[in-house]
C-alpha cells in the first residue's frame, strides 16, 4: 500500500459515493487506475464495504445504550448465533475486563431495552449504559498515521 492508496482511502471514508474521476483527481490518475486499486483493497480485504449513515433518533431509535455481559467461553456457540440474529444490535465485541462482551444496541424504547436485556441475562450479568450525547461520531481510521510510515 502506497501514499495513493492512502489518499484514496481517505476520500473513501470521507465520502464513500465519490466518483472514480473525482478520486483519479484528487491523487492524479486515470478512472481505471483508481478503479484497479480499488478493486485490489477491496480483494484485500482492507476496504471492507460501502454504508450509509443513518440518524437513528430520525428514524425513531431515540434509546442507544452499552450493554455489558459476562458470558462463559462455553457459551459462545449458542450465543453468537442469538446476537447476531437480533436486529437491534449494532455492534457485539469480545472484550477484555470484569464483563465479556461489550454490545452497542438501539431501541424506539427504554422498554424494549428492557426486554432485550432480560433475554441477554439468559446468558449472565449484565451492565448497562444508556448514551445521553455523542460528542464524536464513529469514524474511519485515521489515514495520516499511515502516511507517515510510508
Amino acid at each position: 500500500m502506497d501514499k495513493i492508496d492512502i489518499k484514496i482511502l481517505s476520500l473513501l471514508q470521507e465520502n464513500a459515493r465519490y466518483p472514480l474521476k473525482y478520486l483519479a483527481e484528487k491523487v492524479f490518475l486515470s478512472s481505471p487506475a483508481v478503479s484497479a486499486r480499488i478493486e485490489r483493497l477491496e480483494k484485500q480485504g482492507i476496504i471492507k464495504g460501502y454504508h450509509a449513515t443513518l440518524d437513528p433518533i430520525t428514524l425513531g431509535y431515540h434509546i442507544t445504550a452499552f450493554i455489558n455481559l459476562t458470558l462463559e467461553p462455553h457459551q459462545k456457540a449458542d450465543f453468537y448465533p442469538f446476537i447476531e440474529d437480533c436486529p437491534n444490535v449494532l455492534e457485539c465485541n469480545c472484550v477484555t475486563g470484569n464483563y465479556s462482551m461489550l454490545i452497542k444496541v438501539c431501541f424506539p424504547s427504554t422498554q424494549e431495552l428492557d426486554h432485550f436485556i432480560g433475554q441477554l441475562q439468559a446468558y449472565g450479568k449484565t451492565e448497562t449504559q444508556i448514551v445521553f450525547s455523542t460528542p464524536v461520531e464513529p469514524r474511519g481510521i485515521d489515514t495520516s498515521i499511515l502516511e507517515k510510515t510510508k
